[in-house]
């Protein structure tokens, strides 16, 4: 996914509250309405924090476009 409109949608869709970062529960629950029922909070911690570049635990969308690019 290199498209950073396509990547925008994917961000806005894992943000359920919209306040602009996905958390490891957004992520958790964003994987589970994509069939990911495996997905536990822990994994989903360490999604973001792999990903995480200013270690504040949740994703800014340049965080998640700069994860995209790798």
């Amino acid at each position: 996914m290199a498209d950073i409109e396509e990547a925008r949608r994917t961000f806005d869709q894992f943000d359920a509250d919209g306040d602009g970062f996905i958390t490891a529960a957004e992520w958790k629950s964003a994987m589970a309405k994509m069939g990911d029922f495996y997905m536990t909070e822990t994994v989903a911690e360490a999604v973001i924090g792999a990903k995480d570049s200013d270690a504040d635990k949740r994703l800014s969308f340049d965080e998640f476009w700069a994860s995209l690019k790798k």
